[in-house]
């Protein structure tokens, strides 16, 4: 921490897409998990992608040449009744992974229509700064 500036909370995650790949993203940003899609300003709506939000969470999806699905890297996605969007996931046709190797916190791993890696979990313990 410095008396600088102070960190608030982060803004959005932008995933990678294939071109022509808004349909698919809409598919499952919007009608499995229930986000809103939001308009993008012109210029990068021009760029092709699309982008989505959901309580405080919002997911840009921006288009990239040599697109290859992100299978490490990926959002941390706290949610509220998470049994509920694991069964909502598995009924829609997506694997859910769960992993108990983080003390405290319960988390699955699932993925995008496109591959990408997503993690969901319930709030744990209030976070201590370092």
């Amino acid at each position: 921490m410095t008396d600088e500036f102070a960190f608030e909370r982060l803004d959005h995650v932008q995933l990678d897409i294939p071109a022509g790949a808004e349909d698919e993203c809409r598919a499952f940003w919007s009608g499995v998990l229930g986000m809103t899609e939001l308009a993008k300003p012109p210029v990068l709506a021009a760029r092709g992608g699309c982008w989505f939000r959901g309580g405080g969470v919002e997911v840009h999806l921006g288009v990239t040449p040599d697109f290859r699905p992100a299978r490490k890297g990926h959002p941390g996605i706290q949610v509220r009744s998470l049994d509920a969007l694991a069964e909502r996931l598995a009924a829609h046709g997506h694997e859910v992974r769960w992993d108990g190797d983080v003390p405290g916190r319960r988390r699955f791993h699932s993925a995008d229509n496109l591959g990408n890696r997503l993690e969901f979990l319930e709030p744990g313990p209030a976070a201590t700064e370092a």
